[in-house]
């Protein structure tokens, strides 16, 4: 039996092996913490490129698209990221208290800090896909989710599924940290190049 470099299989094998590979690189530049915004934005990018007619080479293009992207990722990052985190604890705190205000005040912060965290996402893939100064890509990425309710929900529910499924079946983690992130961010490419053509 011989195997074809060529042949489909053969190309299958490699394109998976490649996209694993691609989701260690991804982590291992995550781990500094500051570098989450580059990191993903440059997955993003990559993947975008990939998903149309599987133009470019994810591997090889991560690390450059990551030094050109890592400026202004970083600073979105720290606009949108940040106080969503902060939004987070802010939602613990008031959801301990045991009044109706607390409650109230919770709900509010949770969905205020979910809402920059959608965010968040979107400055990084506007980093990816566009050339543009921070504060317009902030704004941009402030102002999509109202404008693309419907895609913005399919975006926010894959992290949100993905997390549930760790919960209830916690050895899908050695899934998550071999390809998890690679095959999250491929699909999530055609969502976002369908919310960027339709408001080109």
């Amino acid at each position: 039996m011989q195997i074809d470099p060529g042949g489909r299989t053969s190309q299958g094998i490699t394109g998976f092996l490649e996209l694993v590979a691609l989701n260690v690189v991804y982590l291992v530049c995550c781990i500094p913490v500051v570098t989450i915004g580059a990191a993903t934005s440059a997955l993003l990018e990559v993947m975008m490129r990939y998903s149309d007619d599987e133009r470019g080479r994810p591997l090889p293009d991560f690390l450059p698209a990551f030094k050109r992207n890592f400026v202004p990722a970083t600073l979105a990052m720290l606009m949108l990221a940040v106080p969503a985190v902060a939004l987070v604890f802010v939602a613990i705190f008031w959801f301990s208290q045991p009044t109706i205000l607390g409650t109230i005040a919770g709900g509010v912060s949770a969905l205020a800090a979910a809402y920059a965290a959608t965010a968040f996402m979107y400055a990084m893939a506007l980093v990816a896909r566009y050339r543009n100064t921070v504060r317009r890509t902030v704004v941009n990425a402030l102002l999509l989710p109202g404008a693309e309710p419907l895609r913005t929900f399919a975006l926010v529910l894959v992290p949100v599924t993905v997390v549930s499924l760790l919960i209830i079946f916690p050895p899908l983690w050695f899934l998550v940290l071999t390809i998890g992130f690679s095959f999250g961010a491929y699909g999530t490419a055609f969502l976002l190049r369908g919310v960027f053509t339709r408001q080109a």
